[in-house]
């Protein structure tokens, strides 16, 4: 099976990008499948590995008057599913920074990508609004390891400039 063959590779986290559900799915279709993955958590865990879910900016949506995203980390349990976040949903007035704070220890990673306003537009890391002083110092509550650059091609020699003084 698909753990077995990851913890043969020494993989040390295995991460669902998304339940991807259809748009019809319910809150309590979420609620479901973030229990079954915290039994996939157990099993990823008893084989040495970090089960862990990066999110899109689906997630950020409200079912029932409540965020997606917030009704997930509620059902994970913190130990068996980790938070990968994706800091594109800033543009959508997210902040990788509030949840951090508001979640300790529940991050393990964070895909990186900076947003402008005035240009409507991803734009290099530490050319947008996203404020990476806060992000950064923030990060360290949220239990964050590992930082991945996930942004166009062309902004990732400017981004890798600034990221070097971080």
């Amino acid at each position: 099976n698909r753990i077995e063959w990851a913890a043969a590779m020494g993989m040390k986290q295995m991460v669902a990008a998304s339940f991807w559900l259809g748009k019809d799915a319910s809150m309590d279709d979420y609620r479901k499948a973030a229990r079954e993955l915290n039994e996939i958590g157990a099993k990823t865990r008893s084989s040495g590995m970090q089960m862990v879910v990066h999110n899109h900016h689906m997630e950020f949506e409200k079912l029932d008057g409540k965020l997606i995203y917030d009704v997930m980390l509620e059902e994970f349990d913190p130990e068996l599913v980790k938070m990968q976040f994706q800091v594109a949903v800033f543009d959508i007035g997210y902040k990788a920074a509030d949840y951090f704070r508001a979640y300790p220890g529940r991050f393990i990673s964070a895909h990186l990508s900076d947003w402008s306003a005035q240009k409507d537009s991803q734009v290099p890391i530490g050319q947008g609004d996203v404020d990476w002083e806060d992000f950064f110092k923030a990060s360290k509550k949220g239990g964050v390891e590992n930082f991945y650059v996930e942004m166009a091609p062309e902004t990732f020699a400017p981004s890798a400039d600034f990221l070097k003084n971080k």
